[in-house]
């Protein structure tokens, strides 16, 4: 599961759509769409409001692991 994946997962569990997201994000219901069918890409920007807005850490957004510096 990707970041697009992740953000599509979070936004349907909490029983929002597109219309919302674009509220937070101060865009149009067609940005979100574009996103989400990956015909365009997220801003940094956005996936930190998004972040923000869900109170999710970016590395589970990005599927990164929580620490620093991965175990060797």
């Amino acid at each position: 599961m990707d970041y697009v994946d992740k953000l599509t997962q979070l936004r349907e569990d909490n029983d929002l759509g597109q219309k919302d997201i674009a509220k937070v994000l101060n865009c149009q219901q067609s940005a979100i769409s574009k996103y989400e069918q990956r015909r365009s890409k997220y801003k940094v920007e956005d996936i930190i409001k998004l972040c923000e807005f869900y109170n999710v850490s970016a590395d589970y957004i990005l599927g990164l692991p929580d620490l620093p510096y991965p175990k060797r």
